[in-house]
């Protein structure tokens, strides 16, 4: 199989390599539900070497520059408690996470959560986080733009190996809430 964005050696159907996904990965895909059919969500195997944007785009295709995005754990607080929540925004900007994120997990303070708790409670290797597979309960606000991309570059959970996913599929997980200017 041809991979639908970049250059990749390898790219197979996610549904057949569960064996390289994390287990809360591997449980989403095996589990998938939604309009995007499991299999056009793809596996491509990716060079922790390479983990660097500039180097990866380099390596992997220019392309995927304005086609990846990240997704990170954040932690909003009120009073004594403590809300988790991922964004989705794309690489080429940040997540707002002191301004719409705040707003939006109803917070008084929200920041990134630290390494530790954000691999503790997702199961998945600090690096890889993806947004499939996260706790069902957490909220997770994705960028519009994200949304509107053919396909989309994301982590896998693990930081050997990457998921190719249609953007569409994104507001259709779990929590999933497309949020405006949540990437600037």
């Amino acid at each position: 199989m041809r991979a639908p964005i970049g250059d990749f050696e390898t790219a197979v159907p996610a549904p057949d390599r569960l064996d390289d996904l994390v287990a809360p990965v591997a449980d989403a895909v095996r589990h998938w539900s939604g309009s995007v059919p499991a299999e056009q969500i793809v596996y491509v195997e990716t060079d922790p070497r390479w983990a660097d944007t500039a180097v990866f785009v380099e390596h992997y295709g220019r392309d995927l520059l304005e086609r990846s995005a990240n997704c990170v754990v954040v932690a909003g607080k009120r009073g004594g408690g403590t809300t988790l929540a991922a964004c989705l925004v794309l690489s080429t900007t940040r997540a707002d996470v002191n301004g719409v994120v705040r707003r939006h997990l109803g917070a008084r303070k929200a920041s990134f959560a630290p390494m530790d708790l954000a691999t503790g409670e997702t199961g998945m290797e600090y690096g890889g986080i993806t947004p499939i597979g996260l706790p069902r309960d957490w909220p997770l606000l994705v960028d519009p733009a994200v949304v509107d991309l053919p396909y989309v570059l994301v982590g896998s959970g693990r930081r050997r190996g990457k998921l190719l996913v249609p953007g569409k599929a994104f507001a259709e997980l779990p929590g999933a809430v497309v949020l405006e200017g949540l990437g600037g």
